[in-house]
């Protein structure tokens, strides 16, 4: 591959697709050059030191994750116009949303992020404002639900603490999917990460997210 080709996005993508592997700690220059089959020197074409690179990835990871978005302005205006049930409107918001965390290129992103919240204070606040923004994607859909008399009138805390135990039951169950995924490619490592996107999602972790939200919502 020439140097023409390399870009610094094209680095962090390969630093973070190795480090699904090998951990970011035991990913080297080396490693990232085999992975985009180039001389590790043309690697300081782009990036001054290894660090620089982690610290991008880690940047580069915060905008990717900080741009999702999983409610959908026609699903706020499907609950306006009476068309749909706060069960059906959050079974879709939580099928997309495993969806979304199940493929690439979250899935690494997500691998990659959340190993890394435990060493590093930025990737930490980038899993506190995917919460936080989640959170608030939620509790703006249970408000839409309130205005449109599809459930019981509630204050703003009452909205928040909802929307932060759908939130949790949400997350808890999708931190356990990724890992029984990743748990996949670790017993199979000649299969490597792309084989993973091939297998078919497994419903176990996403049934089960359904029920327990679905117990919760029937008692809002």
């Amino acid at each position: 591959m020439s140097k023409k080709n390399i870009s610094q996005e094209k680095i962090i993508q390969a630093f973070i697709s190795s480090a699904f592997d090998k951990s970011a700690g035991g990913t080297s220059l080396a490693d990232i050059s085999e992975v985009l089959e180039i001389k590790k020197a043309s690697l300081y074409n782009h990036f001054s030191s290894r660090d620089e690179m982690y610290n991008a990835a880690i940047e580069f990871c915060g905008k990717e994750i900080g741009a999702v978005h999983y409610i959908q302005d026609k699903t706020l205006d499907s609950v306006k116009t009476a068309k749909a049930t706060i069960t059906s409107v959050f079974k879709k918001l939580t099928s997309r949303f495993f969806e979304l965390y199940g493929n690439e290129p979250l899935f690494e992103m997500y691998v990659f992020i959340h190993t890394e919240q435990y060493f590093n204070y930025e990737a930490l606040k980038i899993t506190e404002k995917e919460e936080e923004d989640f959170c608030e994607e939620v509790r703006s859909l249970l408000q839409a639900f309130m205005t449109a008399d599809k459930i019981a009138k509630k204050n703003e805390r009452e909205l928040r603490e909802a929307a932060s135990t759908i939130t949790a039951i949400i997350f808890q169950q999708r931190d356990s999917y990724i890992a029984s995924r990743k748990e996949t490619v670790r017993q199979n490592p000649e299969s490597g990460a792309g084989s993973l996107f091939a297998l078919p999602t497994d419903e176990n972790f996403l049934n089960k997210t359904l029920k327990l939200q679905e117990m919760f919502l029937k008692t809002l």
